[in-house]
């Protein structure tokens, strides 16, 4: 598996970050988790807002070349699977572009975009105070409705926050709370 890196090997902050970051940069608590931090932007943005702020990827390399935006409390696990802290904010970035095989862990959601959604998700919710809240970025060009249908069947409220067209396709923000 080949992860696309920058030349000093750090993963740049693309679209979809900018994206979210546009529309969380107000959010404030206590605990903020990034799930799949790559560039460490939004781990960054969340550390202004919130006392403790964890950022996790499944690419230990992805985290060891953080420059731009480095940030304490870098986790390599899958989701948030290492973690026993209940958080009041999660943001994810979700690989949500539907894929036969995962190619590019970044990117690749699987079968309609949802297998590895979900997969991050039911890992994020047991992370997920009462109350609080988890946005993510989804994709037109997944089977997104279906990640929100899974959302909802688990008895959280959800609510599309924002959408932004692009040339291929549209980003689509969802925000849920538990």
């Amino acid at each position: 598996m080949q992860t696309k890196f920058l030349k000093n090997d750090e993963y740049p902050p693309s679209e979809d970050t900018f994206f979210i970051a546009n529309n969380i940069e107000n959010e404030t608590g206590e605990y903020a988790l990034d799930i799949g931090s790559g560039s460490g932007y939004l781990t960054k943005l969340l550390s202004e807002n919130f006392s403790l702020v964890v950022g996790t990827d499944i690419n230990c390399d992805v985290l060891q070349h953080q420059t731009s935006y480095k940030t304490k409390n870098l986790i390599c696990c899958n989701g948030s699977d290492a973690l026993k802290i209940k958080f009041d904010f999660i943001v994810c970035n979700l690989p949500y572009l539907a894929t036969d095989e995962i190619l590019d862990i970044a990117t690749d959601g699987g079968k309609e975009g949802f297998e590895i959604p979900k997969i991050i998700f039911d890992s994020a919710l047991k992370n997920l105070k009462e109350n609080g809240k988890f946005v993510f970025v989804t994709s037109s060009l997944s089977n997104y409705q279906k990640l929100i249908d899974y959302v909802e069947k688990l008895g959280l409220k959800t609510k599309i926050i924002a959408k932004k067209k692009l040339f291929y396709e549209e980003l689509i923000l969802v925000e849920t709370i538990r």
